[in-house]
């Protein structure tokens, strides 16, 4: 079996980059971006034997039974490290003054943040960081780590050979992370400047 088509579950602009860095490697590669779960649902489940699931940086679900119908393991690009699994983990990061973050490439399972890691790494974070400062040097880190994968996904339908680092810390979600980036008449101004340090778009009042 070899590699003919990888679909790249991400935003459009991301995933022109990353499917070009793909077909540096494999230049009759086929990549299809998908940005939904609409999208996604539209991929036909008999059609995916030669084909591999990269999500990038992406909030949506793939359901167990479209996994499966991918011959070997999709991978997820998780923007966080093992210590900080589900959703939004650069704002939590930035509101605990985490002065360490990094990024984490897993095996994607029917649990979300679950699957075998296969890469990590972690970078310093400065106490003047804002999020808007963290998540540009998480896609930084993001797309080095993926070039330096992208010869063996382009073209070998193995698994990626796993790593020791066990996932830990709170799962968090979208509903604690609305919590932070609200603002309150009862909080105090340093809590409303670290909310708005952590927040940013995010942040309501």
């Amino acid at each position: 079996m070899t590699i003919t088509d990888i679909v790249l579950l991400t935003q459009s602009a991301e995933g022109a980059v990353l499917g070009k860095i793909l077909r540096e490697y494999n230049p009759l590669l086929h990549t299809v971006v998908v940005s939904d779960k609409t999208a996604l649902d539209t991929l036909p489940r008999d059609g995916l034997a030669n084909a591999r699931l990269l999500s990038f940086c992406s909030p949506v679900i793939v359901p167990a039974d479209l996994l499966k119908a991918f011959p070997g393991p999709s991978y997820n690009f998780h923007p966080g490290p093992p210590d900080r699994p589900g959703r939004f983990p650069s704002v939590f990061a930035i509101y605990e003054k985490a002065d360490r973050y990094g990024i984490t490439v897993h095996e994607m399972t029917e649990q979300v943040d679950a699957g075998p890691i296969v890469a990590a790494e972690w970078f310093p974070v400065s106490p003047e960081a804002d999020v808007v400062a963290l998540e540009t040097l998480v896609l930084e880190c993001m797309v080095m780590v993926f070039r330096r994968l992208a010869p063996f996904l382009a073209v070998n339908p193995s698994a990626l050979p796993r790593v020791y680092f066990p996932w830990s810390g709170t799962k968090r979600t979208k509903a604690e992370c609305d919590a932070i980036c609200r603002i309150t008449p009862d909080l105090s101004e340093a809590e409303i400047e670290i909310r708005k340090k952590a927040c940013g778009s995010l942040l309501k009042s």
